[in-house]
């Protein structure tokens, strides 16, 4: 373990090691122009996002640099996307990771997905540091489209959201329980969305498009990994993942679906009128997006559920991944019910996480000691998260939101988060602000957003 005073500062936590502090201790201990593991990820088209992290003297032979090179390797992935991984760096380093990418190699799980999202099987290489491919990111200029009369929706685990938007002005907003992922067939998401959009078209004379904001990930407005249909068998699988195309049919107008994450950033773009936006919504799991600071939407897959944010070797695992420390178990649903277990909260065995979420909230609203520090560790996990989070994104603005940010216990976070960055970032605090939108906008933002990605 590296001996520095911010580590045992770290370590006093007890359960949490955010990776940044390591980062640090590694650039303290790097000599500048020296060794570096180059990392690039190739995804769709040829783009190609890149990280250099910086490697002291013998750092093959160092058990905290291989901990934190993995990371950060699954961190790039999970946070840009990709196929192949490109790798320079000490040999040692380089093989073990390659090692873990294969398919009995601890990271299976990632290579498999990735496959399923790329259609092409994860591809491992170790170059020279000549011979590395160089940062190429998709740049989607986003204009302020809010004419016409358009639908949004937004599609989560629990509910899904509509709004109606006539030249920019909300007219209809409205929440619908659903059931999704325990769904075996298509054609329960397909009526449920439909019917929600037809109630919200009531409001407007016309509808010109519709655009959606949607858990998973999308390519070409299909769903092609979602846990929303999980449920759904293989062999009925295309049916749920055309269920846009179909509503394009349907309705005769353009339908446009981008990831839930990256519509939390245009909400955040729309709110704040600034570029350079992260966004993270933090729900049934956590979701985020990414709007560059020239405006433009990058095409980075930002599943931030799956990008590790604690080192700690006791750190909670997630249920689908079966990987610990990542972001699904310190700022989602999920989160909030596995800190209210750990401090002596005890729910119905068959109640759902949106109802566990309710309950804490409720406590909150009472002024219970334990609610508090739940959202306040939450708090605390995101402060340290910030810095961690820059390194891969470049942002300016940090918006948060999502039902897990609604009320005092979001108001609990954000402050947390802030003290933190005051207190241990101070320079990183002068330079990106973090903050939530409104109540209404927390609850219903994205669905607003997502009207306007549709091009009349």
């Amino acid at each position: 373990m590296l001996d520095t005073g911010l580590q045992t500062k770290v370590i006093l936590k007890r359960d949490f090691r955010p990776p940044v502090t390591v980062l640090q201790e590694l650039r303290r201990a790097a000599r500048p122009g020296g060794k570096v593991l180059a990392i690039a990820w190739e995804r769709e088209n040829g783009f190609v996002s890149r990280y250099d992290l910086p490697l002291p003297a013998k750092a093959e032979d160092a058990p905290e640099v291989a901990l934190l090179a993995e990371r950060v390797v699954k961190f790039l992935l999970w946070s840009c996307g990709g196929w192949r991984l490109t790798l320079s760096g000490p040999r040692k380093l380089c093989q073990a990771i390659k090692q873990q990418y294969a398919k009995n190699g601890a990271r299976a799980f990632d290579a498999s997905f990735m496959e399923g999202v790329y259609g092409r099987p994860m591809t491992v290489e170790i170059r020279a540091l000549a011979d590395m491919p160089q940062a190429y990111e998709r740049e989607l200029l986003m204009d302020n489209r809010s004419g016409g009369c358009r639908l949004g929706f937004d599609l989560g685990a629990s509910d899904f959201k509509i709004s109606a938007v006539k030249r920019g002005k909300v007219v209809f907003s409205e929440e619908f329980p659903w059931d999704p992922r325990n769904q075996a067939d298509p054609e329960y998401h397909y009526s449920r969305l439909n019917a929600g959009l037809k109630q919200a078209a009531a409001c407007l004379p016309r509808v010109d498009a519709i655009g959606g904001s949607t858990a998973g990930v999308v390519v070409d407005n299909r769903i092609q990994v979602a846990s929303l249909f999980r449920a759904v068998p293989v062999e009925r699988y295309a049916e749920a993942q055309n269920m846009f195309q179909r509503l394009a049919k349907e309705w005769q107008v353009p339908v446009e679906v981008a990831n839930d994450g990256d519509v939390t950033a245009l909400a955040g773009l729309m709110s704040l009128g600034k570029k350079g936006i992260l966004g993270v919504a933090m729900g049934s799991s956590e979701a985020g997006g990414f709007v560059d600071r020239k405006g433009c939407l990058t095409g980075r897959l930002s599943e931030l559920a799956f990008a590790p944010v604690d080192l700690h070797p006791a750190a909670p695992a997630d249920e689908w991944s079966g990987d610990i420390g990542v972001g699904a178990m310190y700022f989602s649903q999920q989160a909030v019910n596995h800190l209210a277990m750990k401090r002596g909260m005890r729910f119905p065995a068959k109640m759902p996480l949106p109802e566990r979420l309710k309950r804490v909230q409720e406590r909150m609203l009472d002024g219970d000691v334990t609610a508090l520090t739940i959202f306040q560790k939450i708090g605390l996990y995101l402060g340290y998260s910030v810095p961690w989070y820059r390194e891969f994104y470049g942002f300016d603005s940090m918006m948060i939101l999502g039902r897990v940010t609604s009320g005092p216990g979001g108001v609990m976070i954000l402050e947390t988060a802030r003290l933190i960055l005051a207190d241990q970032f101070p320079e990183l605090a002068e330079q990106v602000e973090v903050f939530m939108p409104d109540e209404k906008a927390r609850r219903v933002g994205q669905s607003v957003a997502a009207a306007s990605l549709p091009l009349i």
